[in-house]
C-alpha cells in the first residue's frame, strides 16, 4: 500500500487533525486487508522543524504508521522542483517575494514518485529513506532561478527572517542527512524539460 494523502489546508489545527484520521483510517483498513508493506511519502527535516504545523503533523503520521504493527517503510523527499512557484506565491508581498537562505536540495516530482514505487516493490525497512535532488541552493535562489527562468517579474529578496511554512528554517533543516538518495536531473534541466 502506497500512502500519498496530503491535507487540503496547511492551517495547523486542520492539517494535525486530517493526518491523525486519514492516516489511522488508512492503517487500519491496511490492517484489515492484511497489507504486507505500507509505504508514505513524507518530507525531509520534518523533525527539526516543530514550530511548523504541517511538518509536526506529518511527525505524527510517521508516529503513527510506525507505531501500527504494520511492516513498513518512509519516504521523506526534499522540496519538488514543482512546488518553487507555490513557494514563492506563498511568500509574496506586495509583490515582492521574501525568502530565508536556508539550504535546500530540490528533487523532481518524476524521481519522487521512482522512489516511492522503488520502496514500495521492495522490502519493508522499518525506517526512513531520504531523497534528494543532486545540487544544494538557498530556498532564495532555487525560487529566484526558477522565476527568472519564467519570466515571472516578482523581485525574490533575501530575508534571514523570512518563515517557510511558518517558522524560519536554520541553514541545514531542509536539507536530507548522510546517506540520502541522491536523485540525478538538475535544475537546469528540469527547466529546459519543463
Amino acid at each position: 500500500m502506497v500512502d500519498v494523502s496530503n491535507s487540503p489546508s496547511f492551517a495547523d489545527d486542520d492539517v494535525m487533525a486530517f493526518f491523525r484520521t486519514s492516516t489511522g483510517n488508512l492503517v487500519d483498513a491496511a490492517k484489515e486487508a492484511g497489507v504486507g508493506h505500507y509505504v508514505a511519502l513524507s518530507v525531509v527535516g520534518t523533525d527539526r522543524q516543530p514550530d511548523v504545523g504541517y511538518f509536526r503533523a506529518k511527525v505524527a503520521q510517521e508516529e503513527l504508521i510506525a507505531g501500527s504493527g504494520l511492516p513498513f517503510s518512509i519516504v521523506r523527499a526534499t522540496q519538488f522542483f514543482e512546488f518553487a512557484a507555490g513557494i514563492a506565491d506563498g511568500s509574496t508581498t506586495d509583490g515582492v517575494v521574501r525568502l530565508p537562505g536556508a539550504g535546500v536540495q530540490p528533487i523532481a516530482a518524476a524521481e519522487v514518485s521512482a522512489a516511492v514505487g522503488r520502496a514500495a516493490a521492495g522490502a519493508a525497512t522499518g525506517g526512513v529513506t531520504e531523497v534528494a535532488g543532486p545540487e544544494v541552493f538557498g530556498l532564495d535562489e532555487w525560487v529566484r532561478t526558477v522565476l527568472t527562468v519564467r519570466s515571472d517579474p516578482r523581485q525574490v529578496v533575501t530575508d534571514p527572517r523570512a518563515p517557510y511554512f511558518g517558522a524560519v528554517p536554520g541553514p541545514e533543516d531542509l536539507l536530507p542527512g548522510p546517506g540520502a538518495r541522491l536523485a540525478e536531473t538538475t535544475l537546469a534541466e528540469w527547466l529546459a524539460r519543463a
